[in-house]
């Protein structure tokens, strides 16, 4: 009885949503070999990409996409930073594209791939990043004597 009412709160999934196509961030992730998932070339692919990225970009794209806490069977590394994967649903009930600009998963990895560097998360914090290198290492310099 306890059972049944936890379970009358869960939200509801989507019709067909088992049908979904699923998605990696390994899949369009330029670190990785095509031996460790990646599915498109290596000059289309992203570095680090993250499954929140791939949600930003494809909520965007008109289609609608769910994440998943869920890793990647080829993932090494077992840390909570790769976990994720997306669900996009590509057709609908009857058969038919939900957008006629993807017709595969392949579209929509290269589309995702394609935008996740003009993320302003992506922007904001690589320019940050360098700034703050090179302005300890030119601290560390100055200090130094030699003997």
């Amino acid at each position: 009885m306890a059972a049944a009412a936890a379970c009358s709160n869960v939200t509801k999934l989507p019709e067909g949503y088992d049908k979904w196509v699923c998605l990696y961030p390994a899949y369009i992730n330029k670190d990785k070999t095509r031996a460790e998932g990646r599915r498109i070339p290596k000059e289309k692919a992203v570095s680090a990409p993250s499954c929140k990225d791939m949600l930003d970009v494809l909520s965007t794209s008109g289609l609608q996409v769910m994440g998943e806490r869920k890793i990647y069977c080829r993932e090494k590394s077992k840390e909570h930073q790769y976990w994720g994967r997306v669900r996009v649903q590509l057709r609908g009930p009857t058969g038919e594209l939900v957008n006629p600009t993807f017709s595969s998963r392949e579209d929509v990895m290269l589309f995702a791939a394609e935008k996740i560097p003009h993320l302003k998360s992506r922007t904001n914090v690589k320019h940050g990043t360098q700034d703050q290198h090179q302005h300890q290492g030119k601290q560390g310099k100055q200090g130094k004597k030699k003997k």
